[in-house]
């Protein structure tokens, strides 16, 4: 992601969550150097979907996944989780965690399907409506403990 990435990504917070990230608070990220935001662009290089990461020692903690309603169910957040899923064995971080809501079947199942396990609940972790959380994390252990 780039500073002309940030109309659209912001237009995509809007579209896909209740409490959006804004336009300012996206920007800030491109100059974190523990963050990493990816996009998914279309064959005209428009925003479909991104992802974003933060990494604190050997820790990843992914922040944002969203899709354009339009293209879902196409691979685009799995292409985007699998770049993180890369980085982080790579770079041999001990895990990558994140929320996402309880109702939110079809995220689960993306994730249960790369390894990551419910490991727990963050109560009325989301509003609009209010929702609990469920945490998910893929740990990474010796590269052969983890195909």
């Amino acid at each position: 992601m780039n500073a002309d990435h940030l109309d659209e990504v912001a237009e995509l917070e809007r579209i896909c969550f209740s409490a959006p990230w804004s336009r300012n608070m996206l920007a800030e990220e491109l100059d974190n150097a523990l963050s990493a935001f990816l996009v998914a662009l279309d064959g005209e290089d428009k925003v479909v979907g991104y992802a974003g990461l933060q990494v604190i020692l050997d820790e990843g903690y992914i922040t944002n996944v969203a899709v354009r309603p339009e293209w879902r169910r196409r691979g685009v957040a799995g292409k985007l989780l699998q770049v993180f899923l890369d980085f982080a064995q790579a770079n041999r971080l001990a895990f990558l965690t994140l929320e996402v809501r309880e109702s939110n079947y079809g995220a689960i199942a993306l994730y249960g399907s790369r390894g990551f396990r419910s490991v727990g609940r963050r109560r009325n972790y989301y509003e609009h409506p209010r929702e609990d959380a469920v945490i998910m994390t893929r740990e990474f252990g010796e590269p052969d403990e983890n195909p």
